[in-house]
């Protein structure tokens, strides 16, 4: 049976597509090709309708059939551990359940990023992708209790990614704590090569054997501009219209306006303190039940920020931004 030994579930926008490519580098190590196949998200086809702007599309990216799934594994060499990296496993209850009764000895990694530059983070993504119409961050944080009533995919779901405390406290209810790595993002930024090492020795494979997390997924940031308001529109009026289409059909129909949104977006742009003070309001009182699970001091992101996101600045050459967290195609993809 050909499961995963491992798993990446968390959080969106914390680094989880860049990791997994770093750990797919490591000989003893097999990612699954699909880096975010969200198999223990439903427990069989996802929701064919419903959702906000392009969440039909996402829902047919779903790895559902448990055979479909099996066969990522497959082409694993023989005693390699199988793993793959869904970041919503941490957020969504359900699926941790669900890991537990298919893979109960799962190990379990869990990245945790400053929440506030994660929601950011978050919103810039489907900004610049022009499926939020809403082009101020803290108004569209603001706008999250409506849009999860009305069933929103929880990519939209700026500020509850963020309270880890809760998702925390829930998993470690299902799996025995010894099976679960909490790892902080800004150390896969600034210590990518202890960071790495850490992991490993969590999994039982040798460290020092990859010392890089690569760039990946950068987002980008366009100006709130006559052009982006019109393509946008465009765009989510096509994603609309791809819902009542076949396959990966609507993907096809959205990409090239996607693209031609990020061209020559600017890198994400920093947070004055205001907007972080009024984003901070949905998440600081998770944070002390956060730091008595981890035994770690969050107090860092109460306060203002020097530097905004980990993996911020131009993105390279040839790379596009991944929807929805799946791995960003390049020029020639």
């Amino acid at each position: 049976m050909a499961l995963p030994d491992f798993l990446v579930i968390g959080a969106p926008k914390a680094g989880t597509t860049a990791l997994h490519v770093a750990l797919a580098s490591h000989p003893e190590l097999f990612m699954s090709p699909v880096k975010e196949p969200k198999f223990f998200l439903t427990d069989g086809p996802p929701a064919r309708r419903g959702g906000g702007p392009g969440d039909v599309q996402t829902y047919r990216e779903h790895v559902w059939r448990r055979e479909a799934y099996e066969a990522l594994f497959g082409a694993a060499p023989p005693g390699t551990l199988r793993g793959e990296s869904t970041p919503f496993y941490l957020y969504d209850r359900q699926a941790q359940q669900r890991i537990r009764a298919l893979i109960p000895s799962a190990r379990l990694i869990a990245v945790l990023r400053d929440p506030v530059e994660r929601a950011h983070s978050n919103w810039a993504h489907l900004w610049s992708a022009g499926l939020d119409p809403i082009g101020d961050f803290p108004a569209a944080c603001a706008a999250e209790d409506r849009r999860v009533a009305a069933g929103w995919a929880p990519f939209w779901h700026y500020t509850r990614l963020g309270r880890y405390g809760e998702q925390l406290d829930h998993l470690l209810t299902v799996f025995p704590r010894e099976q679960v790595c909490v790892l902080r993002y800004r150390d896969l930024v600034d210590a990518p090569t202890q960071a790495l090492d850490a992991i490993c020795s969590f999994l039982g494979v040798r460290p020092g054997i990859i010392s890089q997390v690569p760039r990946e997924n950068v987002t980008a940031h366009p100006d709130h501009s006559p052009s982006h308001r019109a393509v946008s529109l465009v765009l989510r009026s096509a994603a609309t219209a791809g819902r009542h289409l076949p396959g990966v059909a609507g993907t096809a129909l959205t990409q090239p306006l996607e693209r031609y949104l990020q061209r020559s977006a600017r890198p994400r742009q920093p947070l004055t303190w205001q907007q972080r003070q009024q984003v901070l309001a949905y998440l600081e009182d998770d944070f002390p039940l956060l730091e008595k699970i981890t035994e770690n001091d969050f107090s860092d992101w109460l306060r203002p920020r020097d530097r905004s996101g980990g993996q911020v600045g131009s993105r390279p050459a040839g790379q596009y931004q991944a929807r929805n967290g799946l791995p960003a195609p390049t020029a020639d993809g």
